[in-house]
């Protein structure tokens, strides 16, 4: 039997949003530099306004290195995109880490080196703020209210 990281993964890079959500308690919390900590809905919903946006862009996702057992794992993954608002290639490569209960995952962390994003998304200026807080908090700011808007349309 595949691992709920395997099975996660394999989904995600199929773009396959009900696939990665099946793997998901119902309440999941999900934690990273870009959002912040999101419980439940809103977690399964960060997934899908990600995975909606991407639907005809160059987005790809690769994973490795995935070391489990049946309370908990770890991965890493990457992901290739276009960033919208700047028209700039991403190879962001994230860590991911996972814990399980009935085989389904209730905690996932993903952590990235948010300067080495920022640089590639945002260019210069990216790379000069990228690892502040002030940028980190704004960023959040900003993904959470593209998130508000996204539950709102649903």
């Amino acid at each position: 039997m595949d691992s709920p990281i395997v099975k996660f993964y394999t989904a995600f890079s199929n773009l396959d949003i009900d696939g990665m959500l099946s793997c998901y308690s119902d309440d999941i919390v999900f934690v990273d530099p870009a959002f912040g900590t999101l419980k439940s809905e809103r977690a399964k919903n960060m997934w899908r306004m990600l995975l909606e946006s991407q639907k005809d862009a160059d987005f790809k996702v690769i994973f490795s290195q995935v070391v489990d057992n049946e309370s908990n794992g770890t991965a890493t993954w990457e992901a290739f995109y276009t960033f919208s608002k700047t028209g700039r290639k991403v190879h962001n490569v994230i860590q991911a880490k996972m814990e399980f209960k009935d085989g389904k995952i209730i905690h996932h962390q993903d952590k990235f080196n948010l300067r080495a994003w920022a640089k590639q998304a945002l260019g210069f200026k990216g790379a000069l703020i990228g690892g502040t807080g002030f940028f980190k908090k704004s960023l959040q700011a900003q993904t959470n209210a593209m998130l508000d808007k996204f539950e709102a349309r649903r």
